[in-house]
């Protein structure tokens, strides 16, 4: 083997890996250290289902990232592989050919990627170039595959992923993120057609993209990784492993089904989930954490969830997964959950209303700030620059939810607090409320929750959602920063005569000093005295 070789696939301080700026927040490299806590998680269950073995010294167990970016994930294998393997191919270079001819794939995302990645294992971005660390191939991309792929389109959406036409038919001279690997209705077809032959991975490993590229950014990107996780499925490896983002858990645009199907799914056997991302990716912010799991084809059973929480690990424990209907992270959690659904009472949610309850789009300008209304027109709420202003506005303009008008109600900030919990270890959950008098309506900033039969009423909810309980329920729900109608689904509905404290809701659902701690380390007090 020669040395440009050897130098490869020896460590090195820097590692390149780690000093290559990210495409994106969406498709995002992986650090080579964290591929290799992933796959320290794969090198056990393997153990565990194979009597022992380790599949590092196992020359036919095949290896596919069908996302792969900077190419850590083959490069890692690889080196896990070269020395596994040291005794049964004593050969360096036989056993290097072999690896990288017979053992390790992947798809690139992008042209981009899929020189980094041959550049990763391969030492050149040509696989059979003068560089190359093996000679055994005929072709350029070697197993690294790539080529470009178009979307289908059908009324103005791509029948595959979804995205639109407006954004990514864009022509041949820009990427179209049209992602080879779930942009096929046979995906055990199309890797045959890639890689020649049929091909029948032991284990697939990635970290896929996360949303749409191009679809307008940031939160109003639909998710796309639940895709790569359910399409790796129907290949029905031994294992799968893949980092996604933990919004899933509780929330995610149009990810309800993927939700049940994952938390349904008993072959999920590890959880390994970082409230704060930059525990698994230092350079990068990702809203809600970071997460990454073990599927085991031929081992279904309880799963072992560990949660990462502000430098404190909370497992492993072994969880069933759809107890509820969205995924509680914390353990911890779960206890305090039961005691008050125990009651069985009626939901906050329904007294809570939809997006947009006025069908006042946030930037609505249709009003005079800081005007009174007269007996035709409404207080409207709304926010302008982060801040909260009121004016007058057109009563028959409101042609949405107008039984609330005329009533009292509360007024939620659907945009409560952001990365606080990730950053501090508390969070504050919600932003105050407004109390709406009768001729009151907002704009899509708030949700309304009433109609209520007076101030009063509306004083008691005030005091109860400023309580650490509620909005502890809250959190539970609360994968980001916002908060929607379906987030106050576990608060329970109280007797709105009186002012609610913490003191009064631990006594009446039985929460104990342990309990009550847990929940002051995780929310902080909210509200002047009226905690």
């Amino acid at each position: 083997m020669n040395e440009q070789a050897g130098f490869t696939l020896r460590g090195r301080n820097p590692d390149v890996l780690n000093c290559i700026a990210n495409l994106s927040n969406d498709e995002v490299f992986t650090p080579p250290e964290f591929a290799n806590r992933m796959l320290d998680t794969l090198t056990e269950a393997w153990a565990a289902s194979n009597g022992g073995a380790n599949i590092w010294a196992d020359r036919a167990v095949k290896f596919l990232d069908p996302c792969t970016k900077s190419g850590a994930f083959l490069r890692e294998i690889t080196t896990r592989l070269i020395a596994g393997l040291a005794d049964e191919i004593p050969d360096l270079q036989t056993r290097v050919d072999h690896i990288l001819t017979r053992q390790v794939f992947g798809i690139g995302i992008t042209t981009l990627t899929s020189l980094l990645t041959r550049r990763s294992i391969y030492c050149s971005k040509h696989a059979n170039g003068e560089h190359s660390v093996t000679k055994n191939f005929a072709h350029d991309e070697g197993n690294i595959w790539f080529e470009r792929t178009e979307h289908t389109w059908e009324k103005g959406r791509c029948v595959f992923c979804g995205a639109s036409n407006v954004t990514l038919d864009r022509g041949v001279g820009l990427e179209t993120h049209a992602y080879a690997f779930i942009h096929t209705h046979d995906i055990k077809a199309r890797l045959s057609e890639l890689f020649g032959g049929e091909m029948q991975f032991d284990v697939i490993i990635g970290n896929p993209p996360y949303q749409m590229t191009g679809g307008g950014g940031g939160n109003n990107d639909s998710p796309i990784y639940q895709m790569f996780v359910q399409q790796a499925v129907k290949l029905e490896p031994n294992f799968l492993c893949m980092v996604i983002p933990s919004r899933w858990m509780a929330g995610g645009r149009g990810l309800g089904d993927f939700r049940a199907e994952f938390l349904g799914d008993q072959r999920i056997r590890t959880l390994v989930d970082y409230e704060n991302a930059k525990d698994a990716f230092p350079t990068v912010g990702i809203g809600g954490g970071i997460c990454y799991f073990l599927w085991n084809r031929d081992n279904p059973g309880l799963c072992e969830s560990t949660y990462h929480r502000n430098g404190v690990t909370i497992g492993p424990h072994p969880r069933v997964l759809d107890e509820f209907d969205v995924f509680v992270r914390d353990n911890r959690a779960v206890v305090i959950l039961q005691k008050v659904l125990a009651a069985g009472e009626r939901s906050f949610e329904e007294l809570v209303s939809g997006d947009t309850p006025f069908g006042l789009a946030t930037n609505f300008t249709g009003y005079i700030r800081g005007a009174i209304p007269n007996d035709k027109q409404v207080m409207l709420y709304a926010n302008v620059a982060t801040k909260r202003v009121r004016g007058a506005m057109k009563r028959e303009a409101i042609t949405k939810n107008s039984q609330l008008i005329d009533v009292w109600k509360l007024f939620l900030p659907v945009a409560g607090s952001g990365r606080e919990r990730e950053r501090s270890g508390v969070d504050i959950v919600l932003g105050p409320p407004i109390i709406g008098e009768p001729g009151s309506v907002c704009t899509q900033t708030y949700l309304v929750a009433g109609p209520l039969n007076s101030m009063d009423e509306a004083e008691s909810i005030v005091s109860y959602l400023q309580t650490r309980l509620a909005r502890f329920l809250v959190s539970l729900r609360k994968p980001a920063q916002h908060v929607f109608r379906g987030m106050y689904r576990w608060v329970p509905v109280q007797q709105w005569s009186k002012k609610w404290t913490d003191a009064a809701l631990y006594q009446k659902y039985g929460i104990t000093d342990d309990e009550v701690a847990f929940i002051e380390q995780m929310i902080r007090p909210m509200g002047g005295g009226r905690e």
